[in-house]
């Protein structure tokens, strides 16, 4: 024989995606519906990346290169001597090679910036000024 107890028991509301999100009431989160992802999820159930979780991987990603950077100029120390457009010096090794690499990422940058304001202009100037968006 069963107990009432019992019966009322096993009789719970069910936990989980409900079929009628428009039955939530105001002010409360729907919650996702049958065959739809769960909060936070994409279709493929991985969960969705944010402007934190890149800036914390590229955190992680630069501390490891500033590591190796370090161990590469500890092992470069021998002086290497230097002579550029009238300059004369003893630098380490490893400094040297760190500072030209730093110089050829200034050029880059340099360059590389001159052409998006090429492109942005050249952009203004061929997108109607109806089709603009004002920020």
């Amino acid at each position: 024989m069963t107990d009432p107890a019992d019966k009322q028991m096993s009789h719970q509301p069910p936990v989980g995606p409900v079929d009628h999100p428009e039955a939530t009431p105001p002010g409360q989160p729907a919650v996702p519906t049958l065959g739809s992802p769960a909060a936070g999820f994409d279709a493929k159930g991985r969960v969705h990346r944010t402007r934190i979780s890149g800036a914390w991987v590229g955190l992680i990603t630069a501390a490891v290169f500033l590591i190796l950077l370090v161990v590469f100029i500890a092992q470069n120390t021998a002086k290497a001597s230097i002579h550029f457009l009238g300059f004369n010096g003893h630098l380490p090794l490893g400094l040297t090679i760190l500072i030209s690499a730093i110089i050829g990422l200034l050029i880059a940058a340099v360059l590389g910036s001159i052409r998006i304001m090429q492109l942005r202009r050249a952009l203004k100037r061929n997108t109607p000024p109806d089709q603009r968006v004002v920020r």
